[in-house]
């Protein structure tokens, strides 16, 4: 099992932008558990785009949330690192 993280959050212009993407394997040990996510946001493939993005305030995100859970297709994916989230859970 996993969690798997979409943060969003307001750009210059008010519009919600994702502010980064993560997932977590759930350890099988019960207890509470404190775990840190290393947070990425897709990036534009070429200085065109990024222009267009930033320009049209739309930037660049996931359409299926399991895109960020499967490794297959990250290898062509293009991404940035945008920080870290520290979840605490309990396993039962």
């Amino acid at each position: 099992p996993q969690i798997v993280v979409s943060v969003y959050g307001p750009d210059f212009f008010g519009n919600d932008v994702v502010r980064g993407y993560g997932a977590l394997h759930i350890p099988f040990t019960p207890g509470r558990h404190t775990r840190t996510i290393a947070m990425f946001v897709p990036e534009s493939t070429s200085q065109l785009q990024k222009f267009t993005s930033w320009f049209t305030g739309r930037r660049p995100e996931f359409t299926d949330p399991k895109v960020v859970a499967q490794g297959e297709g990250r290898e062509v994916t293009r991404v940035r690192s945008q920080g870290f989230m520290t979840i605490s859970f309990n396993v039962m």
